[in-house]
């Protein structure tokens, strides 16, 4: 059946506003990258828009001879893999109970559950909790205060639930447990969500700048999302840079640097997200019920 006129004009401007939203988000980070790959030159006569002028990865150069960022880069891996690790386990184990007819009380911890992503005990008492946990200035008051997000696990409990009852049947029937149901069954069925998830907590806590800034109080266990604010803000390390002598360089090479350092920190979640793309379009339980 071929759309109607309307149908197509309908189309036509979906597109079309798809596609103006894709480059008001793109535009801006390629107008980063061609700065981070442009000569000083170029930069310094505002000839740099859309396209690298005169190419040239001297800022690249100076940020990886000059900055901590290589420190910084596996700092942010740790936090964010030892993190999300984390942060799924909980999750999971959370989610499922809250799945279980027969799981006693279950209203009432989902009602303690989602009290606390309308209320929380404030900035000042979770500094506090921290510091008497003896958490300040190690990772651990990165990953447990933000564990497990209430809205992931919410979307996590409403997928199980929607698995198929015949699925859960079939499995006690052949002998299958609690965990082996969990892990055989559950797990490899809510495969995109999973991903999914997964993705949400690696960008946050990839991302994680305010929390560093609080709780941590070694630079050397700084984040790259906070090497870049640093940055931008300080010009005091920029110019401690080796080979910028003259004050032409002082005030242009800052722009460069930031914006190499800036597409370093966005280049990470860039190569992992067409990895779980898939998840995100196709559900494995498909075909997996037979009528």
């Amino acid at each position: 059946m071929k759309p109607s006129i309307g149908e197509r004009v309908y189309l036509v401007g979906v597109y079309l506003v798809l596609s103006a939203v894709a480059l008001l988000c793109l535009l801006p980070l390629v107008h980063i990258a061609s700065l981070s790959a442009s000569s000083l030159q170029a930069v310094s006569a505002g000839r740099v828009t859309l396209f690298p002028v005169d190419m040239s990865l001297s800022a690249y150069t100076q940020l990886f001879e000059s900055t901590p960022i290589l420190s910084s880069l596996s700092n942010s891996v740790i936090i964010t893999v030892v993190g999300v690790a984390l942060s799924m386990v909980f999750t999971i184990l959370a989610a499922y109970p809250l799945t279980r007819s027969y799981f006693l009380g279950r209203r009432v911890f989902m009602f303690g559950i989602v009290f606390t992503m309308l209320f929380n005990g404030g900035l000042i008492p979770t500094y506090l909790t921290i510091r008497n946990l003896e958490l300040i200035n190690t990772y651990w008051s990165l990953w447990l205060p933000g564990l497990v997000s209430v809205f992931n696990l919410l979307v996590l409990r409403t997928f199980i639930e929607n698995i198929p009852g015949e699925i859960d049947e079939a499995s006690r029937i052949d002998g299958c447990g609690e965990w082996r149901y969990l892990l055989q069954v559950v797990l490899p069925l809510s495969m995109p969500v999973l991903a999914t998830l997964a993705l949400f907590y690696g960008v946050g806590y990839w991302n994680s700048f305010f929390s560093v800034l609080m709780y941590i109080n070694d630079p050397a266990k700084y984040n790259i999302a906070v090497l870049v604010q640093q940055m931008i803000q300080s010009q005091m390390m920029l110019a401690q840079m080796n080979g910028l002598e003259s004050s032409e360089q002082l005030i242009l090479s800052p722009e460069m640097v930031n914006s190499a350092a800036i597409i370093i920190m966005v280049v990470p979640m860039l190569v992992i997200y067409p990895f779980l793309q898939k998840y995100f379009v196709k559900g494995v339980m498909i075909g997996a019920v037979k009528g």
